[in-house]
């Protein structure tokens, strides 16, 4: 027979019991939760991608790796190896409820633009191409991308990428030849500048227009002059010109201004900044094409509208 002591012990055990299951359940359920919440589906961006990659769980960030192992480059007498900072890469982790993914892609210079336009029609933004040696043979450039969005999306859009980049490698890319020699300019800047809307400046064979934007630094306005501008410059004949430029934009007008040139068949050549602490930041596209003038300045002129102040 149990004793009203005995019955008191019973209660407190099983009370204490309860209380540990209720406070487990609520601590360890939300942590598992919460892990399968932020996970990556790693096995599906390997195949999706192509790749095969590596899980850093103190970041909780997963990356592919594109060796560019088939470059024999030579850096003023060095042999650059991928180890060396030939590896193409994209990193992928969860940014609440989206995935981010950042990524670096090693090319020579035929692929960067038929790359591009892979990485721009796929829903990817292209963010910076420059290069990352000096005196190197073939020259060897780097087209940084990123977004936001679906997993499986991204992940999709990456492979292509990674994919056009072994679709174009060895000589396979866009490579523009054409004997243009400014002392013997002949086309007529008249319907350049009409296109344009600009008026512009013939010299030395070659037909300039540019177009100032405005920026401030240290509390001062900086504008056309001090270099914050776009600018196009045109060589040759009516039907046979170079076009060189430079488009100045704001951060949020860089993807439209990408995919409206490469949409008019345009190269881009770089995509940099030329100062530091400055607001709006602007960021400084160049570009380089051959065709007809008219095709030029149109394709020039529609960059040009989306980047005005």
């Amino acid at each position: 027979m149990n004793t009203e002591s005995d019955l008191f012990a019973t209660y407190l055990r099983r009370s204490v019991v309860a209380f540990s299951f209720s406070v487990t359940s609520l601590v360890v359920c939300p942590a598992i939760s919460y892990a399968e919440e932020v996970g990556l589906d790693t096995a599906r961006i390997e195949q999706l991608t192509g790749l095969t990659g590596s899980y850093d769980a103190k970041e909780g960030v997963f990356t592919v790796r594109y060796p560019r192992s088939d470059l024999d480059v030579n850096a003023g007498g060095i042999h650059i190896t991928a180890p060396f900072g030939l590896t193409a890469w994209a990193a992928f982790t969860r940014t609440g409820p989206h995935v981010t993914v950042m990524g670096d892609m090693v090319m020579l210079e035929d692929q960067v633009n038929p790359v591009m336009s892979v990485a721009l029609d796929s829903g990817l933004q292209v963010t910076a191409l420059h290069n990352h040696f000096f005196w190197e043979t073939p020259r060897v450039m780097f087209m940084h991308i990123g977004g936001m969005g679906a997993e499986e999306e991204l992940a999709r859009a990456v492979g292509k990428v990674f994919a056009k980049i072994k679709d174009t490698a060895g000589g396979r890319g866009e490579t523009l030849r054409a004997q243009i020699d400014p002392a013997k300019t002949t086309l007529n800047p008249d319907p350049i500048a009409e296109i344009l809307g600009v008026k512009g400046d013939l010299g030395k064979g070659v037909f300039k227009v540019t177009v100032g934007r405005t920026t401030s630094m240290n509390g001062h306005n900086m504008g056309k002059s001090m270099g914050v501008n776009s600018w196009a410059a045109f060589s040759g004949s009516d039907d046979r010109a170079v076009v060189a430029g430079d488009v100045a934009m704001h951060e949020d007008e860089l993807q439209s201004v990408l995919k409206t040139l490469r949409a008019n068949r345009i190269n881009i050549v770089a995509i940099h900044n030329h100062m530091t602490g400055e607001s709006p930041r602007i960021v400084f596209l160049h570009y380089w094409e051959i065709g007809s003038t008219r095709d030029l300045a149109t394709g020039v002129k529609a960059a040009f509208d989306l980047a005005r102040d």
